[in-house]
């Protein structure tokens, strides 16, 4: 897929979410970034806010299988990935595969589960597979991980693991929406008549397969892939962390700029797709000091200030 008709898929997509979603332009944008970059996304924010809303209405228009599990802190690991029962009549064990067996997985509120059962989706994350018992079996492809996550000063919450959270290709919050798209919000349902919106699916599996094969066709010249080397290792310097990005930031940021200039129209990377990236592909990353971080220093000021500092290369 050449990136003009890639764009032009894109514009179809953000349109047909945009039936659903008001306004929030820039989220829809990092999010539909991730998804073609074949990354998992976590989306931070408090209730209320539009994340599931966001979540459901991608699968939708990307017309994929969906699958979405509430995560409550009685949920158990096979809830989720599956497990062996016993068949009767042939008087064997055999496999009932979990609702992780899907394209579009929304793992909704999945800090409200205890470290247990959030690390059940570590495997299928990272190596697209299930392992039960004493056999794995393969997830369809692709294989997304949607994730909605309450702040942790919210009661009832648990930190995610940090290998999981690693795992994730980028890492957003939402916000409240302005007046003007508040008072749409409520225009809209207002004139639907109904609680929830519809939303059209626009792509094919096979045309979203072809969009996310199309970014390892980007071209990123030695001094953009020198700058993402840059920024990751400057948020290792920073005094105020403990643990700076990892090279799987680095590989991160790497796809998801390809991705956003692919779904920009464009066959190269710039310096500014790594600079729009760099926070939501790094901050959920860094380790921050326990004193900074009681400061209010977070992993978003970290990966700011690496912008800031780094110079940024000239593109011919």
């Amino acid at each position: 897929m050449k990136s003009e008709e890639a764009r032009g898929v894109a514009e179809t997509i953000r349109a047909a979410v945009a039936t659903a979603v008001v306004g929030r332009n820039d989220a829809l944008d990092t999010i539909l970034t991730g998804l073609v970059a074949d990354g998992h996304i976590l989306i931070e924010d408090l209730p209320g806010l539009g994340k599931t809303l966001m979540a459901k209405s991608f699968a939708a228009a990307l017309g994929l299988a969906f699958q979405r599990i509430q995560f409550t802190a009685d949920l158990l690991p096979h809830d989720i990935t599956g497990s062996e029962i016993l068949d009767p009549q042939k008087g064997e064990f055999r496999f009932r595969p979990g609702p992780i067996f899907t394209n579009v997985l929304l793992a909704d509120e999945i800090n409200r589960a205890p470290p247990k059962v959030q690390s059940s989706l570590l495997e299928a994350m990272q190596e697209f597979q299930v392992t039960s018992e004493r056999s794995t079996y393969p997830l369809p492809r692709p294989f997304l991980v949607l994730a909605t996550e309450n702040p942790l000063e919210l009661e009832g919450t648990y930190p995610l693991p940090e290998a999981q959270v690693d795992r994730f290709v980028l890492r957003l919050r939402v916000g409240y929406p302005s007046p003007e798209e508040e008072r749409s919000i409520l225009e809209r349902r207002r004139a639907r008549k109904q609680e929830n919106a519809a939303v059209a699916g626009v792509t094919t599996l096979a045309q979203f397969q072809d969009l996310q094969r199309a970014v390892e066709d980007i071209e990123l010249e030695p001094t953009v892939e020198g700058y993402i080397v840059d920024l990751v290792r400057a948020t290792r310097a920073d005094a105020r962390v403990e643990v700076g990005a990892s090279p799987r930031g680095s590989l991160a940021l790497q796809k998801l700029s390809r991705a956003r200039a692919l779904l920009g129209g464009r066959d190269f990377v710039l310096p500014d797709d790594v600079k729009a990236l760099a926070i939501p592909a790094l901050a959920h990353r860094v380790l921050v000091k326990p004193e900074p971080w009681i400061r209010g220093v977070r992993g978003e000021e970290i990966v700011r200030t690496a912008v800031e500092r780094t110079a940024v290369p000239k593109v011919a």
